[in-house]
């Protein structure tokens, strides 16, 4: 349900694309029934998940295709995980804080630009 709904999807057009029954679709949502392998290979490819993710076996979404992702010419998502895996406890923990300090930085030049193309368009 929590990715139906985090694209905004009803019961109705999840099932239209399974050629299922809203009840169907319900009674999975609902821990009453479980899809079969077939259908929960489709839901984990239309949600670009993983089964485990699915069958609640980890909270990691990820598929191989999205860590084969490249985020820049010369990295993929795979080799960021892979790098912060061969770190120490402490080393990640700088890492993160690093990487909050990148993120709220990028944030205040966003928003800086923002208000400077407000302000040229308002002359």
């Amino acid at each position: 349900m929590e990715l139906r709904k985090e694209r905004n999807l009803g019961q109705k057009e999840l099932a239209a694309y399974l050629n299922l029954s809203t009840g169907t679709i319900s009674n999975y949502e609902n821990g009453v029934h479980s899809p079969d392998l077939n259908t929960l290979c489709k839901l984990a490819d239309y949600f670009d998940v993983t089964t485990d993710y699915l069958l609640n076996r980890t909270e990691y979404r990820y598929t191989a295709k999205k860590m084969d992702q490249r985020l820049s010419r010369e990295y993929k998502l795979s080799d960021v995980v892979d790098t912060i895996l061969a770190c120490s406890s402490s080393s990640i923990d700088h890492l993160m804080e690093y990487a909050r300090f990148l993120q709220y930085s990028h944030k205040l030049a966003n928003e800086s630009s923002g208000e400077n193309n407000r302000r040229r368009s308002d002359k």
